[in-house]
């Protein structure tokens, strides 16, 4: 009742509001469209008074408890419980008291629902399956059935992959991960703004699936290399991964991402080698691959000694062991020949990885590599042998007067380390011992201090750390007789020297011929075509040559030739270079530095005279002035003839004292006799009333 009197208090309200008291009829309800069970409520509404009645499609309600007139212009119609029936067209008549007739209609709906019962509202498909999501719906009248996405209606034609079906369910064919989402299903009461809405969820389900980008990893062990294992991994619901490894897990050497899809493999050792197997698993299934994980280890090798000292004859043995993965080969390299030694039998062999080299000779000696060579990388270690060096094969011998010099053409063997020395023997007869001197590899290779015209067997032997290797074949010479020739002179290489455009090297006479040396013989130029020798002569006792103000940045060619009374030696010859003029100084050339020199003492020279004319009267510029101006010199005081403390003299400071007066400048005094000037110089001390000036020269008036 409470609901009733409310309602009935807001129409009396809208109709105060509206409705004016014209003679008019009006049917006042809340709305048309009612809901099986809901309260109706009808007010009609007359301008005047009268009879009024109602009808319901055409015909007269006459039913108490739904009709009830309020007063001569207002009554209601109440339906307690609406049903089916109850819809229909409503109608209001009024007769009016005036015999006036009226009358206002009004359509009532009543409906049932919709309602969508115990539809399913979350479903799952698994990736490209086709999928059906139903939308049952109830309600009177008839219900209208629509499927929206996105705001967007669903179409119902055939041909479409996502379609609404003739009883009302939604088709997905061939599911795509795209289909899922939120589907709204809409039921609507046909005619009438009714309408009710139901939302579905559609899953997509795919079952794992692992990509692999290498099947297959390579790597080489060691503490600074890491690998990278990854997994790609796909599947709704998104897979968990999972990993199984040949080796225990490590969390400080094994990492994994966020995800799990890689595994990082910090300091590879031999170890980790194997099958690793990456696992995806979902709802749906799971799924596998396996990546192949080759660790390979660097080549490394280890020699029993990496020097060896053995004498000539004797045998010398060295193992060599190499590791890795896989297993490398062995080698054995002569570093000097850039052979390999691959013989297992003879008297330089390999046995078992070892170098074996029996009677050793001096062409043994030098650098051996043992290498290791395999698929993973190279590796070697170097092994020196050491052992006295060869004997001079390729030898000249020429004899001096009382000299013997030996020419190397080619160097001996050194034995596998650089020779230090030559020994040089000799003996007259074969009944005596040896003579020997040991000479440095930079000296002259000559024998000195022998007798002139006298037979002599000589030989040489190289040296080097392991000692005096064997002599070379014995030569036979005769020195020359005691006017001989002098033998070419000595220029000593390591102790040439350059200095800017300057050299200098150490000149040596090792024999004069047996008559004394006149002087030397010096021919040097540029070494290049059409360029002309300069010569100059030195004397006998001279014990190094030195040239000056060469060419920058040219190659000379020196000859040095010895003369004594009986003729010249062969011309000792030299090549050196001069290198490029430094930048800094190409700018300051001696002219330059002499010029700049000059022009500071000018300049100091000219301030200080300047300075001693300006203050003392004295110097080069007051001594011109006064040529050029006579006694009227700028800035001069002239005294007047006299004048009581200088009897008529003037004095000038700076003058120079002429040859024959005191030796010190000092004060030149002027004095006026007769017309004249005389000059009259004195000390720099004042002179006193005492002293008297003396003359030394005349100086012409201006009269003159």
């Amino acid at each position: 009742m409470m609901n009733q009197s409310a309602l009935i208090l807001r129409i009396s309200l809208l109709l105060l509001l509206v409705y004016d008291t014209v003679a008019k009829m009006d049917i006042i309800t809340s709305k048309q469209d009612f809901l099986v069970g809901e309260e109706i409520l009808l007010l009609c509404k007359a301008g005047a008074e009268g009879e009024i009645i109602w009808q319901k499609d055409g015909e007269e309600i006459d039913d108490e408890e739904k009709v009830e007139n309020v007063d001569e212009t207002t009554s209601k119609l109440f339906i307690k419980k609406a049903t089916m029936q109850d819809a229909g067209k409503y109608s209001c008549l009024c007769e009016f008291n005036s015999g006036h007739k009226d009358d206002i209609q009004t359509q009532l709906y009543i409906y049932e629902g919709p309602s969508f019962g115990s539809n399913t509202t979350y479903h799952e498909f698994l990736e490209g399956t086709d999928g059906v999501v139903p939308c049952l719906v109830t309600g009177q009248p008839a219900v209208d059935v629509n499927w929206l996405r996105d705001k967007q209606e669903l179409p119902s034609h055939e041909g479409r992959r996502v379609r609404r079906l003739p009883d009302n369910t939604l088709l997905i064919e061939k599911v795509k991960r795209e289909d899922a989402g939120t589907y709204i299903c809409q039921a609507q009461i046909r005619g009438r703004p009714i309408n009710k809405i139901l939302s579905v969820s559609v899953v997509v389900n795919a079952p794992p699936s692992v990509q692999l980008r290498e099947e297959v990893k390579k790597v080489i062990a060691g503490p600074e290399t890491n690998v990278s294992l990854l997994c790609l991994v796909d599947g709704l619901p998104k897979p968990n991964i999972t990993w199984t490894m040949p080796v225990t897990f490590d969390p400080s050497r094994h990492q994994f991402n966020s995800d799990r899809s890689q595994l990082t493999i910090r300091s590879v050792a031999r170890a980790d080698y194997g099958e690793y197997i990456c696992t995806a698993t979902n709802k749906i299934a799971e799924s596998s691959a396996t990546i192949m994980l080759h660790v390979f280890e660097a080549p490394k090798v280890f020699v029993s000694a990496e020097l060896q000292n053995v004498s000539v004859g004797e045998r010398v043995s060295v193992s060599c062991n190499v590791s890795g993965h896989p297993q490398p080969e062995l080698y054995w390299l002569n570093k000097h020949s850039g052979r390999t030694v691959d013989a297992t039998s003879g008297r330089v062999r390999v046995v078992d990885g070892a170098l074996v080299i029996d009677e050793v000779v001096p062409s043994d000696g030098g650098l051996y590599s043992c290498m290791a060579v395999s698929a993973s990388g190279n590796a070697s270690r170097d092994v020196a042998i050491h052992t006295q060096p060869g004997p001079p094969h390729y030898l000249l011998v020429s004899p001096g007067p009382t000299s013997v010099r030996f020419s190397l053409i080619t160097p001996p063997i050194s034995g596998g380390t650089p020779i230090t020395s030559f020994v040089l023997q000799w003996r007259q007869s074969p009944t005596e011992q040896w003579t020997a001197i040991t000479v440095p590899v930079s000296g002259p290779l000559v024998i000195t201090a022998l007798r002139p015209y006298t037979l002599y067997t000589v030989g040489m032997a190289a040296a080097n750390a392991m000692g005096v290797g064997e002599f070379s074949t014995t030569n036979t010479v005769r020195t020359h007789g005691i006017q001989g020739e002098p033998d070419s002179p000595v220029l000593s290489s390591d102790e040439m020297k350059v200095d800017g455009n300057s050299f200098s090297v150490p000149l040596k006479q090792i024999d004069d011929g047996g008559t004394p040396l006149l002087h030397f013989n010096i021919r040097y130029r540029q070494d290049k075509e059409r360029t002309e020798w300069k010569e100059i002569r030195l004397p006998p006792d001279a014990d190094s040559i030195s040239l000056q103000d060469l060419s920058f940045g040219s190659a000379y060619q020196l000859e040095v030739t010895a003369v004594n009374a009986n003729g010249s030696s062969i011309p000792a010859t030299y090549n050196f270079t001069i290198a490029e003029q430094p930048v800094s100084s190409r700018s300051m050339t001696k002219g330059s530095v002499v010029g700049i020199v000059i022009v500071i003492f000018l300049v100091v020279f000219l301030v200080v005279d300047a300075t001693c004319c300006y203050r003392n009267r004295c110097g080069l510029l007051m001594s011109i002035a006064g040529k050029l101006f006579g006694q009227k010199v700028p800035g001069l005081k002239m005294l007047e003839e006299g004048d009581g403390t200088t009897n008529g003299e003037v004095k000038l400071k700076g003058m120079s004292t002429p040859r024959g007066s005191m030796q010190q400048s000092g004060v030149q005094t002027l004095t006026k006799e007769g017309g004249q000037l005389t000059e009259v110089t004195c000390d720099k001390a004042p002179l006193t009333k005492h002293e008297k000036t003396q003359p030394v020269r005349n100086l012409p008036t201006d009269d003159a």
